[in-house]
């Protein structure tokens, strides 16, 4: 075999126009899929509902992701100066449809890992209502300072408030910013539109690990005990930020994730109700 150096050779077509398009890859963002078995969610969804609580499939996703990065404290953290910097709380935050589903905003759940899945969803409704109507402080003064700027001032404020309230974690009470704004990850759900599923980018100025994606329930053949049935499962997509974890805290992640999901009950005393047939029967999959 001819082992010898071979002259270089000019780069032609689209190899050549894609050269021109893109620079090298920079992008720290890992990507990855899971469809949960639904059982589990479905159970406990429908056992807060009979009671009266709405609560919905991203809630339980969000419980579960709080559950991670309390069992995982390294993925709770900042970056600030090559240290990792652990956070106070384990904090989720939602992102939410706001003026008619025109716009996106969110809620933080602060000591997300603490509070029921009925606390979160209440929670979340309340501050979602205020929103929609308007009548949140917080989003509005904020809202209203992103509306006014032209877009290369906007770029600028963005990356100073993300360093002083992401790597600092510093609030900035003049403009109603909260330090860590979006705590130590995030929950976003297009299963309500019908989505089947996809993936959600982790913007710079979040400075949060982990962005789980909630897509819409749905019926898939699955494999059980050698044979294939079918069953309802809800697709979950994350993307992760490679700067913060590798694969050993990943793995240890997932499992963490996985043991919420697939029994809810086991850390909420609100669920731990008889189990009946209806149980396992949604009353809506969003």
């Amino acid at each position: 075999m001819d082992v010898r150096a071979k002259a270089p050779q000019r780069i032609v077509g689209w190899r050549r126009i894609a050269n021109a398009l893109w620079h090298a890859p920079s992008d720290p963002q890992i990507y990855g899929m899971l469809d949960a078995d639904a059982r589990p969610i479905l159970a406990a969804l429908n056992r807060l509902r009979a009671t009266g609580s709405h609560a919905t499939p991203t809630h339980v996703v969000g419980k579960a992701l709080a559950h991670t990065l309390a069992e995982v404290p390294e993925l709770n953290v900042r970056l600030l100066g090559g240290r990792a910097v652990p956070h106070e709380t384990v904090d989720v935050f939602f992102i939410t449809a706001v003026d008619g589903g025109h716009d996106l905003s969110g809620v933080k759940i602060r000591r997300a890992d603490e509070k029921s899945l009925r606390s979160v969803g209440e929670e979340l409704d309340a501050r979602s209502r205020e929103m929609k109507a308007g009548h949140d402080k917080e989003f509005s003064q904020t809202k209203h300072l992103t509306d006014a700027l032209p877009v290369p001032a906007l770029r600028a404020a963005l990356h100073v408030m993300a360093w002083v309230v992401g790597d600092h974690a510093k609030s900035v009470k003049a403009l109603s910013l909260a330090a860590s704004p979006f705590g130590g990850g995030m929950v976003t759900s297009v299963g309500m539109l019908g989505i089947p599923m996809g993936f959600a980018p982790l913007a710079w100025m979040y400075r949060v690990p982990i962005l789980v994606l909630v897509g819409e329930m749905t019926d898939k053949p699955v494999a059980e005990n050698g044979k294939v049935v079918v069953r309802t499962v809800l697709p979950l997509t994350f993307t992760v930020d490679h700067r913060y974890v590798d694969g050993w805290h990943l793995g240890r992640a997932m499992a963490a994730f996985r043991e919420y999901l697939a029994a809810p009950e086991a850390f909420d005393a609100e669920l731990k109700v008889p189990v009946t047939a209806a149980d396992s029967q949604p009353a809506t999959c969003r």
